[in-house]
């Protein structure tokens, strides 16, 4: 008998849809479909996860984090639907966070971990909140390169502090009652970023 017959894979997921229908018709379990799906992309991330873990293949963490995110946002209740954006972009962002605390090495999968989680509750603000979505953006966009540089091994990314520093006032002048003040931001960033450079040359100049 062939270990993977698809007929018994068929055949399973058949049964498990009948018997989800009958539970629903029955009044005793309700959201067939997200359970339905909920577990097929849960079964499928997990067998992507023990390929990440077991084989160490390490392409798989992506399929893995992005079913499994998946599984979540089935299982959601309606009330918590407007978190689904959240869980998935999450799951990328964890994806990305695998890499880097498995090989300090990829120290840029920071950046898009950080952007992805950034997206994902700025979808959820945009829906069920009154905050100013595009300055949370700013907000985690500059806490993204802030931990650039300083999570392990970023004393040579001190670099990240600058765009950090000036992404997050910039956030924080749209995202608070200092947002009439936005047009000063950016010819005072760009002032202390060349004056930031210009110290840098003339002090490699001096030390020469």
């Amino acid at each position: 008998m062939k270990r993977y017959d698809p007929r018994l894979w068929i055949g399973g997921l058949l049964i498990f849809g009948g018997l989800l229908a009958m539970l629903q018709n029955l009044d005793i379990i309700s959201s067939v479909g997200g359970i339905f799906w909920g577990v097929i992309w849960g079964a499928v991330g997990l067998y992507f996860l023990q390929r990440l873990i077991i084989q160490r293949e390490w392409w798989a963490v992506f399929p893995a984090f992005v079913f499994l995110s998946w599984a979540v946002s089935s299982f959601l209740p309606d009330p918590l639907d407007a978190f689904g954006g959240l869980v998935f972009f999450a799951g990328l962002s964890l994806a990305f966070l695998w890499l880097y605390f498995t090989d300090r090495s990829r120290w840029w999968a920071i950046i898009p971990a950080g952007v992805m989680l950034t997206i994902g509750t700025v979808s959820v603000v945009d829906r069920v909140g009154d905050a100013n979505g595009g300055g949370l953006f700013f907000l985690g966009l500059g806490l993204t390169f802030i931990l650039v540089a300083i999570l392990p091994g970023g004393g040579s990314r001190s670099w990240a502090l600058i765009p950090g520093t000036i992404l997050l006032l910039f956030g924080a002048a749209l995202g608070t009652p200092l947002r009439g003040f936005t047009q000063y931001f950016t010819p005072a960033a760009l002032i202390l970023v060349g004056g930031y450079l210009l110290f840098r040359f003339f002090r490699g100049q001096s030390s020469m």
